[in-house]
């Protein structure tokens, strides 16, 4: 038995807090490991005359402080006299272990406050961090930011989601702004977002800057684009992606057919509607179009006239059909902007953008290590023709 174990069934016989055995024990560990690697960096152990006149030498320590779930560890940081030597085993700067630093990343992501995450420190730890503190530990994630922003795509996308959501922000007065996001689907069904941007509204010049964005990135060849019909939109994809295919989101054109019809007449028009993105081919689909417009033309032109004018309606049907449910409408990504929506409803407002950046990011960069392997329904059975669609274009 060792000394460690002796200590800790001591203090269990006595009913004593082993808090602070492990604080003591894990703070000398620790000065051990940071002795050890001086050693092993100047290949000569203390007093030993291997050292005289080698060149460099044992120069003192410094006193650091580091927080942990146990207590605060006070260690000493040893010094070489030619100042080489650079220790791994604590971070340099590094004043947290990575345990509360990875709850409190944990807990930020979940859209709790920063107020709230302090509370919940103190009570866990017996420790006191002000908001600001906790603040300062989620900064980590601005590195994180960057390289979200500037990491390079792949060549080749089968789709791209575009979606925008609106999320409440703090400048000189609060006020919701527009959540640009692209999400994308690899040849191998695998998905993950590609990009985002920030601004007061949506627009379609701002979608053609985040297009631009992914083509600097690397992104050469997008089969589709899937959005909900926002008006100029197309005009900006066929700018950066001229042969690119638009398929606008039926979802949405039956939410405003919805809205522009009586209350009675909801249910039987949205259920024709449906009779056409849901059809077993383009031709049955077309058919299906022209019977609604028939049927509905007289009681509300409007809606039968955008219908039929609409050349985006059929895009789908183009594509194979194991992904035709995938692909007619924006759902997956509005699914996404639901849980992001979810988390920052706790936090009211984000005190300024890099925050809510950092915020984003971490919501971002969980999504794409969750589906990178795997494959979105459909994809797998659709892999040899959707190979074949890149290759016909090349």
């Amino acid at each position: 038995m060792n000394q460690f174990t002796s200590d800790i069934v001591q203090a269990l016989v006595k009913k004593e807090d082993i808090t602070e055995i492990f604080r003591s024990h894990l703070e000398a560990t620790v000065n051990t490991l940071l002795a050890t690697e001086l050693t092993a960096f100047l290949d000569y152990e203390k007093y030993d005359r291997l050292g005289f006149n080698s060149g460099n030498s044992r120069n003192g320590t410094y006193s650091r402080t580091l927080h942990t779930e146990y207590g605060d560890l006070q260690i000493s940081i040893p010094r070489d006299r030619n100042v080489e030597f650079r220790q791994r085993t604590v971070q340099p700067y590094k004043r947290s272990n990575d345990t509360l630093e990875a709850f409190v990343i944990h807990m930020f992501q979940k859209g709790v406050t920063m107020v709230e995450i302090s509370s919940l420190i103190e009570k866990m730890y017996g420790h006191h961090y002000t908001p600001q503190t906790i603040s300062n530990m989620t900064k980590v994630m601005t590195e994180q930011v960057e390289a979200f922003s500037q990491r390079s795509l792949h060549s080749h996308y089968v789709c791209v989601y575009l979606d925008a959501t609106y999320i409440a922000v703090k400048r000189e007065t609060v006020s919701k702004e527009a959540v640009y996001l692209a999400v994308g689907i690899r040849e191998d069904g695998s998905k993950e977002v590609l990009s985002y941007t920030i601004a007061p509204t949506e627009s379609a010049f701002v979608w053609k800057e985040l297009l631009l964005d992914l083509k600097d990135r690397g992104v050469e060849e997008i089969l589709l684009f899937i959005s909900d019909g926002l008006k100029g939109i197309t005009d900006s994809i066929f700018s950066v992606y001229p042969d690119a295919n638009y398929q606008t989101c039926c979802v949405h054109l039956a939410r405003n057919i919805a809205h522009k019809v009586r209350v009675n007449d909801r249910p039987k028009i949205c259920d024709d509607f449906k009779s056409i993105y849901r059809a077993e081919s383009a031709e049955a689909g077309r058919e299906a179009l022209n019977a609604f417009c028939d049927k509905w033309r007289s009681a509300y032109p409007k809606v039968t006239k955008s219908l039929s004018e609409n050349s985006y309606i059929f895009t789908f049907y183009s594509f194979p059909k194991s992904i035709w449910r995938s692909i007619y409408s924006t759902n997956l990504i509005e699914s996404f902007n639901k849980q992001i929506k979810k988390y920052t409803k706790r936090k009211e407002q984000f005190p300024n953008e890099e925050a809510m950046e950092r915020f984003l990011v971490s919501q971002f960069e969980d999504y794409n290590q969750r589906f990178a392997t795997r494959c979105h329904i459909g994809f797998n059975q659709a892999r040899a023709e959707l190979a074949t669609m890149f290759k016909s274009k090349e």
